[in-house]
C-alpha cells in the first residue's frame, strides 16, 4: 500500500465532514478480453496533465499491468498463497483476495482522501477480469458503496464492439450493463472499445433504432434470438439515458470525447446521485452513534477471532503468510524455483506417460478385437 498505512485509524475517515469534491473515483468495469486494462492505461495518459489521476488496481491475478499503480493489491495480498492456504480455485482466490483487501477500507479510503488534498482530481480504478467477481460480491458492493459515499464516482463499462457484432452477444452485453447500473446506482458509461478493428456504428443503431436491431435478427432463428428480442423492447428505456462513447484503446481515438463524457457523469453524480449517498452517509453516522460498540475480547461465549490480518509485510521466509508483496516483487531464491519447475516437469512427464499408456493399451485391444473377428470369418468360411 503506502508507508504509514498501519498508523490510519477508523477514525481518519472524517465521515461527518459530508462528501468531498475530489478526487472522483472513477470504477472501470469490463468483461474478460474487453481490453479494460489496456483501456486504463489509456485513460491515465490522456488524463495525466489535467487530471493527475490517483491509480489503483484491485486485479490481485494479473502478472503485470502497464500502468504505474499508487495503490496495487497484490503488495498486500499473495493471490496464489490465497489459493494455496485456503485450497481455492482462481474466481474463490480473487473474492478471498479482495475480501482481504476489504477488511482495510478505511485505510485505502483515507489514501484516496490524501490524494485529493496532494492534487489528485481523479482516482482511477481497475477492477479484476473476472466481472462477476467484483460486481457481485460482498467486498466490491463495500468498496462501490464505500467510496461513492465520501467522493464523487461513477462507473465505466468497457464493452468490446468487434465481439458485439452478433445481436445475441450485443444483448448479453446490455442486460449485464443494465444490471450492473441498477446494483451500483451511480452514473454510468459505456465505452465501446476497439473501433479500430470494428465501427461501433451499428451499436449506436441498434441503440436509437428498434426496427435495424430486428432486422438484424431476422437471420437468427433459435430460442436465444427470441428471447433477445423480447429483451430489446424491455431496453428501450435504458437505452435512452445511457452514455455512451467508442474509444480504442490501442490507438487512442476518441478518448478526447470520452473525457469530457466522463465530466458529464460527474455532474450527474452532484445533481442526481450525491443526495441518494448523502442520504446513506447521516444513516452510517447515526448507526455509529447508536449502535453497539464492537467486543474486544469475549470471555464467557468464546474466542473472538479477528476480522482481518495485518497489512505489514511478513519475517522474510516464513513461507506460509497471506500478506505478502506483489509476486513480481517477491524476493525468490533460483533453487526453489529450479524446484518447483522440476516437479511440474515430473508431473508433466507423469502425466504424458499415463495419457501414451492409455491409447496404446486402447490400440492394442482394438488391434486384438479385430484379429480375433477376423480369424472367426476364417473359421466360418468352408
Amino acid at each position: 500500500m503506502a508507508e504509514g498505512v498501519e498508523s490510519i485509524k477508523l477514525e481518519a475517515l472524517s465521515l461527518s465532514e459530508g462528501i468531498r469534491e475530489s478526487p472522483v473515483c472513477i470504477l472501470v468495469l469490463g468483461m474478460a478480453g474487453s481490453g479494460k486494462t489496456t483501456f486504463t492505461q489509456k485513460l491515465i495518459q490522456h488524463a495525466q496533465e489535467k487530471f493527475n489521476p490517483y491509480v489503483v488496481n484491485l486485479d490481485p491475478a494479473c502478472r503485470e499491468v502497464p500502468y504505474a499503480a499508487h495503490v496495487d493489491i497484490r503488495d498486500t495480498v499473495n493471490y496464489r498463497e490465497v489459493m494455496k492456504q485456503y485450497q481455492l480455485g482462481p474466481n474463490g482466490g480473487i473474492v478471498t483476495a479482495l475480501n482481504m483487501f476489504t477488511t482495510k477500507m478505511a485505510q485505502f479510503a483515507e489514501l484516496v482522501r490524501r490524494a485529493g488534498e496532494r492534487g489528485h482530481k481523479w482516482c482511477v480504478i481497475d477492477t479484476p477480469g473476472q466481472i462477476e467477481v467484483f460486481t457481485w460480491s460482498a467486498s466490491g458492493s463495500i468498496i462501490t458503496e464505500g467510496l461513492a459515499t465520501m467522493f464523487p464516482t461513477i462507473v465505466i463499462y468497457v464493452m468490446d464492439v468487434e465481439r458485439s457484432a452478433c445481436p445475441t452477444t450485443f444483448m448479453s452485453n446490455m442486460l449485464y450493463a443494465c444490471s450492473i447500473l441498477y446494483k451500483t446506482r451511480l452514473p454510468f458509461l459505456v465505452a465501446l472499445n476497439k473501433i479500430d478493428l470494428k465501427d461501433c456504428g451499428f451499436v449506436m443503431d441498434w441503440m436509437t433504432d428498434f426496427e435495424a436491431f430486428q432486422e438484424a435478427q431476422e437471420e437468427e432463428h433459435s430460442f436465444v434470438s427470441n428471447l433477445t428480442r423480447t429483451m430489446s423492447l424491455t431496453l428501450d428505456t435504458f437505452y435512452e439515458n445511457l452514455r455512451t462513447c467508442g474509444v480504442s484503446a490501442k490507438t487512442g481515438v476518441g478518448f478526447a470525447q470520452l473525457l469530457a463524457k466522463i465530466l458529464e457523469s460527474v455532474d450527474e453524480y452532484e445533481t442526481d446521485f450525491k443526495p441518494v449517498y448523502e442520504k446513506k452517509r447521516q444513516e452510517r453516522l447515526a448507526q455509529s452513534e447508536t449502535g453497539p460498540k464492537p467486543l474486544d475480547h469475549v470471555e464467557e461465549d468464546g474466542v473472538a477471532v479477528p476480522l482481518g490480518l495485518s497489512l505489514q509485510d511478513p519475517p522474510m521466509l516464513t513461507g506460509n503468510s497471506i500478506f505478502l508483496m506483489a509476486p513480481s516483487l517477491v524476493p525468490q531464491s533460483v533453487e526453489n524455483e529450479d524446484e518447483e519447475e522440476m516437479e511440474e516437469d515430473a508431473k508433466g512427464t507423469a502425466e504424458d506417460q499415463n495419457f501414451h499408456s492409455f491409447v496404446q493399451n486402447h490400440l492394442t485391444a482394438q488391434q486384438s478385437k479385430r484379429d480375433k473377428l477376423q480369424q472367426e470369418q476364417g473359421q466360418a468360411q468352408p
